[in-house]
């Protein structure tokens, strides 16, 4: 058994530090003497250990308890996790240093390779596990996830490029997709609360696709696609709509998207997405042709 200050000696933490630990349930002394001195045997060392590795990967205190605090927690499990997002991290910082030698030399380096986004991936990869519901209920499956997911491994570095520039660092906007993850579901209702009544009463585009037996030309389609014009003008920035034209041309580049694709045909069925883009397609050729 140690005291609490030949932990703290030991571990580098301060003795207020371990206290408080103590006071919010993150790490509690094994024992107390009979004048009240915390003591600490080997098992709590090593949930310190496992604290502070997790407080070097940037964990909050509140996190860290609810994790030590799951009945399944694996001890193990969670140090080659630990390992994988330090390995993960070092490389990042390694490849930083490189580029600043570089720099620091003169050269002209003007890359972004060296900004990964393998945190981010990573956050992304917990949210699928963490959250499976809402996943599905946004994105269709878990198949449409992971390809979102394979998207941002392949435009990784041109991400990264758009992330500096937004948000300052990689670092900062990880913490803000992160807090836009596990604040998900209370983003999503806010959003909604935000969209008028009658759009998420009438999903017009769900309108449009559900009637795609029918040929993309017809009136009653063609009415459909009107509606939805003239829905998006009435309610959207004009900024982003912009003439009909523009937002015809919008409508088609996004619902031709592979990924947005895959997504909207996995919640409204096949060739929802094609059936969409042939309607927007018809009225453009029938309206540039008056």
């Amino acid at each position: 058994m140690k005291t609490i200050s030949q932990v703290a000696e030991l571990s580098g933490i301060s003795i207020r530090t371990l206290q408080y630990y103590d006071e919010i349930g993150l790490l509690k002394p094994s024992e107390r003497t009979e004048s009240g001195y915390r003591l600490y045997n080997e098992e709590a060392l090593q949930k310190l250990q496992q604290i502070l590795f997790f407080r070097e990967l940037g964990f909050r205190l509140n996190e860290i308890t609810e994790i030590l605090q799951q009945p399944d927690f694996d001890r193990i499990a969670a140090f080659r996790k630990q390992k994988k997002l330090l390995l993960l991290k070092r490389n990042r910082i390694e490849g930083l240093i490189r580029l600043l030698d570089r720099l620091e030399k003169g050269e002209e380096c003007m890359t972004f390779k060296e900004f990964d986004l393998s945190d981010y991936i990573q956050a992304l990869e917990d949210f699928k596990n963490r959250d499976t519901d809402e996943v599905i209920r946004h994105w269709g499956s878990i198949d449409n996830f992971d390809l979102l997911i394979q998207k941002v491994r392949e435009g990784e570095a041109e991400i990264a490029k758009l992330a500096i520039q937004q948000f300052g660092s990689i670092e900062n906007y990880t913490e803000a997709m992160n807090y836009n993850l596990k604040h998900f579901s209370e983003i999503m209702e806010k959003q909604l609360a935000q969209i008028p009544q009658e759009m998420k009463e009438n999903d017009l585009f769900l309108k449009l696709a559900s009637q795609k037996e029918e040929d993309a030309a017809s009136g009653n389609i063609q009415a459909i696609v009107r509606e939805i014009i003239a829905f998006a003008h009435g309610n959207a920035p004009s900024d982003l709509v912009g003439d009909y034209d523009h937002y015809c041309s919008l409508i088609i580049d996004t619902y031709s998207n592979d990924y947005l694709k895959t997504v909207f045909n996995t919640k409204y069925g096949a060739g929802s997405s094609e059936f969409i883009v042939n309607a927007f397609q018809c009225y453009l050729a029938e309206n540039r042709s008056i």
